[in-house]
């Protein structure tokens, strides 16, 4: 039997997140690799962007039923089954890539695959961190875990370049599985508690569908959290605009070269703003943290948009990632210090289903939004030349340009209204926290602990 390390805490979770980091490295590889052969094989831009639409929509789909599931497993035990579930579908993407029978249909069915396993992997990676981490440490644990992601996004794509290279998309993928495996081996080292069923958890116990449900109606009656996972639906529609209308901007008026730079400056604010959230842990008051750093991303997409300068846009690229992981962190405290710990998986699903749901509408908006409507207005002859092409300018770039100080304003307006929504305001007041410090466990609990955690067999009613 592999001998595990019973104890909570920061080590095991630091352990946890270090297999995810490798994990996710490894994904981004294989996502840099495939996307590349797509491309290259069909030179279609369509087949390309229907990867990142199969990698997203099937996780967003069942992402109620797998919360619900979560919350009826073990912690441990669906992060070992979604990394192994996702590990398998790597390696069968690389058996038919060296068979040279892989087809582009093939990448969008492991995608959806590899989507439903994450469906599983975040709700229970979210609710085993409140079981690892006191609440003192929320925020450092969620700065820590954006920083993870942060190094993952700078690293994938230059390495995944260098190695597509050297050893071809069949040692790429390889690697994937490897880091796969490296992830599992973390797990099977380390033990999660139960959570201790609350009155909520009990009360919540029924049929897989009354459970997938439950999510909603538990942030449906508290306001405060209903209010914070409307502001992000929003917020996430708004900044999914800009984002993906970032790159066509900078190349209106710059080459792919310079929009590289930009590209690696923000990134460069989001690592080091997610190593200033692991080190502060954030705000005191952590609505502050989301409001107030909200406001900074609504300054910064202003200033994007003000000039067609690569100076300008690397130092608002900066900022505004910089305070991204400031604001997530201080609001996935705030959900993992006031959701009960036995429904946090029903909970954090619904709440993922409804944010992530955003962002792919912005994309569908923000091509028509651009092209048939902000950049006609500010070409040359447009209705706006005379007014306000005088304050941002006039040509290719300078619509996208409007649209972004639009999103910028828009954004404003919401963080305003969201600090002066009281229940939004005060919920860290008016909810208490469902989560004890843990206290120190002794030689014998920690053997009970070990004892209380090995593979959950899974019968016909689960």
């Amino acid at each position: 039997m592999t001998k595990r390390i019973a104890t909570g805490g920061m080590t095991v979770f630091t352990l946890m997140l270090i297999g995810q980091l490798v994990s996710l490295t490894g994904s981004g590889l294989t996502t840099f690799a495939l996307g590349v052969w797509v491309f290259q094989r069909t030179g279609s831009v369509t087949q390309f962007a229907l990867i990142s639409v199969f990698i997203v929509l099937p996780a967003i789909l069942i992402s109620p039923f797998a919360g619900a599931l979560v919350d009826r497993w073990d912690r441990r035990t669906a992060l070992i089954l979604s990394d192994a579930g996702a590990g398998l579908c790597v390696l069968g993407v690389a058996l038919l890539l060296y068979a040279e029978r892989l087809e582009v249909w093939h990448i969008y069915i492991a995608n959806t695959l590899i989507s439903l396993c994450t469906a599983f992997q975040w709700p229970a990676f979210s609710a085993a961190i409140s079981l690892l981490v006191s609440k003192k440490q929320l925020g450092r644990a969620s700065g820590m875990v954006q920083t993870v992601q942060a190094i993952s996004r700078l690293v994938s794509p230059v390495l995944a370049g260098v190695l597509v290279v050297t050893i071809k998309i069949h040692g790429v993928i390889l690697i994937d599985f490897a880091t796969f495996l490296f992830s599992l081996v973390t797990l099977l080292l380390i033990a999660i508690p139960r959570p201790v069923v609350s009155q909520e958890g009990a009360a919540a116990k029924g049929t897989l569908l009354s459970e997938a449900t439950y999510g909603w109606k538990y942030v449906k009656a508290r306001p405060g959290l209903l209010g914070l996972l409307i502001f992000f639906a929003v917020s996430n529609f708004l900044l999914g605009v800009v984002t993906v209308l970032a790159t066509p901007l900078v190349l209106t008026f710059a080459s792919a070269a310079v929009l590289g730079v930009v590209l690696s400056v923000g990134g460069s604010g989001m690592l080091v703003g997610s190593l200033l959230m692991s080190i502060w842990g954030g705000p005191k008051r952590r609505i502050y943290g989301v409001i107030g750093f909200m406001m900074l991303s609504a300054l910064c997409m202003v200033l994007a948009g003000a000039r067609s300068s690569a100076s300008l846009l690397a130092v608002a690229a900066f900022i505004f990632f910089f305070g991204l992981p400031i604001s997530l962190g201080s609001s996935q405290a705030i959900w993992q210090s006031k959701v009960a710990p036995d429904v946090q998986g029903r909970v954090f699903a619904i709440r993922s289903m409804i944010a992530w749901s955003a962002m792919p509408l912005a994309y569908l908006c923000a091509g028509p939004l651009a092209d048939r409507l902000f950049e006609p207005l500010l070409a040359p002859g447009g209705k706006l030349n005379g007014s306000i092409g005088r304050l941002i300018g006039v040509g290719p770039g300078r619509g996208i340009g409007l649209l972004f100080i639009t999103m910028g304003f828009i954004t404003a307006m919401m963080t305003i209204a969201g600090f002066l929504y009281p229940r939004l305001r005060l919920v860290e007041d008016e909810l208490p926290d469902v989560i004890q410090e843990p206290a120190p466990a002794t030689s014998d609990e920690q053997e009970q602990v070990a004892a209380n955690h090995q593979p959950l067999v899974l019968t016909a009613e689960d």
